[in-house]
């Protein structure tokens, strides 16, 4: 455990990608700043990623280039130069990540314990966190705050959204909501193509929601092309959603899904956007365990298919695979099937909101 006499007068937290992670960050920052109100906060992150976290006050974000390569470490090196942070927390297990690292002037670095520090992370810090077996990843984040003898953890996120984005949510999901059951928002890509479902069995549950119980449903996500794709077939099978994909910003979809009941998506970033919110999340888990990355508040409302894939792809169970792995193979998603995601809705909607 770091022993400090008093708290550290500035802390960098290193996280540049993903989306979902860096969600994961914020109740580690939280922590942070409830536990040393008067630290300097500095997070070095990716420019997609700056786009929402950068709604957090009182810290300072520094964006990092990640397909800048050398040159933008370099251009890194400049901008630090003359300063020196007390701490430096480092929770990103990638060798790019750790060569960031390496530009940031530290007198500690902190990060992962040696038998998770994958690709050379240790070599990169000078301090570690506990060992842990098969943890969330958010809790893995947390332990960076144990580490630094602070135990009351506050699993807490409150961004504070720019009016635009409100006015954006306001404008498809109402104030005075007249659909029976709300809104079924469903994020239907990630940018790992094998997680993700088939448009048709979308299409299914979206139709569900609507004869059934009478939901908007709203098609949300990035404007790259296998999102357009998959939006284009979902509304093919089911005319009846309305599809705004790529039609928003990532601080307009973040209050889209705090107005909506519950958001349908596969293992990808706006599930734990949703969990930001407070927005409970249908997971739909085969390529990934959603023990460890599933969107941390809604565990129980997952399709865990993970099981089912280890006995197909791996000839095992999940106790029996390392922690991270992933199968991403050919046909795995299409292990779940539209009755059970149907039904985990009805379940969800017959709780009260």
């Amino acid at each position: 455990m770091l022993h400090f006499d008093t708290p550290p007068a500035s802390v960098c937290l290193l996280r540049l990608s993903a989306i979902g992670d860096t969600c994961h960050v914020v109740p580690l920052l939280r922590t942070l700043q409830r536990a040393w109100p008067d630290t300097r906060f500095t997070w070095i992150i990716g420019r997609a990623e700056a786009r929402l976290m950068s709604l957090l006050p009182d810290v300072e974000f520094i964006t990092v280039d990640k397909r800048a390569g050398f040159s933008g470490l370099a251009a890194l090196r400049r901008q630090l130069q003359g300063r020196r942070f007390d701490l430096l927390m480092h929770l990103q297990l990638s060798l790019r990540a750790s060569l960031v690292a390496a530009v940031i002037p530290a007198r500690r670095k902190l990060g992962f314990d040696r038998s998770r520090a994958r690709e050379g992370q240790w070599l990169f810090t000078n301090a570690k966190i506990a060992a842990r077996q098969r943890q969330h990843v958010l809790d893995s984040f947390m332990e960076f705050a144990t580490a630094c003898g602070i135990t009351e953890h506050l699993f807490e996120w409150n961004l504070p959204l720019p009016a635009d984005a409100l006015n954006y949510a306001q404008e498809w999901i109402p104030t005075n909501e007249t659909t029976a059951a709300g809104t079924l928002v469903i994020s239907a890509c990630s940018s790992h193509v094998r997680r993700n479902w088939l448009p048709e069995r979308y299409a299914a549950v979206a139709q569900h929601a609507i004869d059934q119980h009478g939901m908007r449903v709203i098609l949300a996500g990035g404007p790259g092309p296998i999102e357009r794709e998959m939006a284009d077939a979902i509304r093919r099978h089911c005319p009846a959603v309305i599809d705004q994909v790529g039609k928003d910003t990532l601080p307009q979809m973040l209050a889209l899904l705090a107005r909506a009941r519950v958001l349908l998506a596969p293992d990808t970033g706006p599930a734990h956007m949703a969990t930001m919110v407070g927005t409970p999340v249908i997971g739909l888990y085969a390529a990934t365990n959603p023990a460890r990355s599933g969107p941390y508040l809604s565990r129980q409302w997952c399709i865990d298919a993970f099981p089912r894939a280890a006995a197909k792809f791996k000839q095992a169970t999940p106790d029996t695979l390392p922690w991270h792995t992933k199968i991403e193979e050919p046909g795995v998603m299409e292990l779940i099937e539209v009755t059970e995601v149907c039904n985990r809705l009805d379940a969800l909607l017959a709780c009260q909101p």
